[in-house]
């Protein structure tokens, strides 16, 4: 029996219990991997409040999580791409919720695995995939961003934001990112140029770039969503991966998905220094609950991350 979080029925964080649940089982093309780390995302949380069930199916208990970084400790039977001691990020989402990594253990198909970064800490590694992800393949993939482009990222200190800052940054955008006052110099280092939330957001984006975005990354929905729209130059591209809305105003939905091969360039880019991590805070396993609340105030700069005990 290994040490879990998990959860037997749709709520808030107090329905989340630390205790022992049964170890994985290694599928044929998946492998153990040993947690060292799991960050918490938003999408934990509303997963747990059940407002994702039309679309993944929970097979309660369940134990959240999707993002993680380990030690692989058992390869499947087919697995020849990882080996026992290979050091492994990932973005381990299935399609239903059960086994998630807020665990001493995951069983992972590798084709959400990545080799860790060397230059990242396994707690920092640990907050890369998904979010990275999410900047990564809604850059790339749906925004098309190119160099010279003018991008507006919201909550641009937040997982997401903070990492599609720098990512835009790398493309050769420019980039302009709202964030709290306090944020500000915080979204500066990362290479972006901060604008206040709040009354006269259109006004604040537009006195930043007069002839409009030419991309708009929305992380927020509501208010932000519709300042998106407004401030975009004629033809300009609009994603949300935060309020279905966006398809009103001519935009696209984005939803991540687990791929090896943007994780490994992710990776890559985090071990060349391209890309941090910022960890705002870490907690122990058994205080998962207390992540998740900090993570459900919306406040954070980059990522909360729960720690596993390692025993060598």
């Amino acid at each position: 029996m290994m040490k879990a979080i998990s959860y037997s029925r749709y709520g808030g964080a107090e329905v989340l219990e630390y205790g022992e649940r049964p170890d994985p089982k290694v599928g044929p093309d998946s492998v153990l991997v040993k947690v060292r780390a799991a960050a918490v995302n938003p999408v934990d949380w509303k997963a747990r409040e059940g407002h994702l069930q039309s679309g993944l199916e929970a097979v309660f208990p369940v134990i959240p999580g999707w993002d993680v970084s380990g030690v692989v400790v058992q390869p499947g039977i087919a697995v020849d791409e990882f080996a026992v001691g290979d050091e492994v990020i990932g973005y381990v989402r299935e399609d239903f919720l059960s086994r998630g990594t807020f665990a001493e253990y995951v069983a992972a198909p590798v084709r959400t695995l990545a080799r860790k970064p060397l230059s990242l800490s396994f707690e920092a590694a640990a907050g890369l995939p998904l979010a990275g992800l999410t900047a990564y393949q809604v850059l790339h993939r749906s925004l098309r961003i190119q160099e010279g482009d003018t991008v507006l990222v919201h909550a641009a200190a937040g997982g997401v934001g903070s990492l599609a800052v720098q990512l835009a940054r790398h493309a050769g955008a420019r980039v302009i990112g709202t964030a709290s006052d306090h944020n500000h110099d915080h979204v500066r280092g990362l290479g972006g140029e901060p604008v206040a939330y709040g009354e006269g957001l259109a006004d604040r984006i537009r006195a930043l770039a007069p002839d409009g975005v030419d991309a708009a990354f929305d992380t927020v929905g509501g208010e932000a969503l519709r300042v998106s729209a407004e401030v975009l130059k004629p033809g300009g591209r609009l994603v949300s991966i935060a309020d279905g809305e966006v398809f009103s105003y001519g935009g696209r939905y984005a939803f991540v998905r687990p791929d090896t091969d943007d994780l490994a360039e992710l990776s890559a880019l985090a071990e060349e220094g391209v890309i941090s991590v910022h960890v705002d805070r870490t907690f122990p396993l058994e205080q998962a609950a207390d992540a998740y609340r900090l993570n459900e105030e919306g406040r954070t700069r980059g990522k909360i991350v729960v720690t596993v005990p390692w025993d060598s």
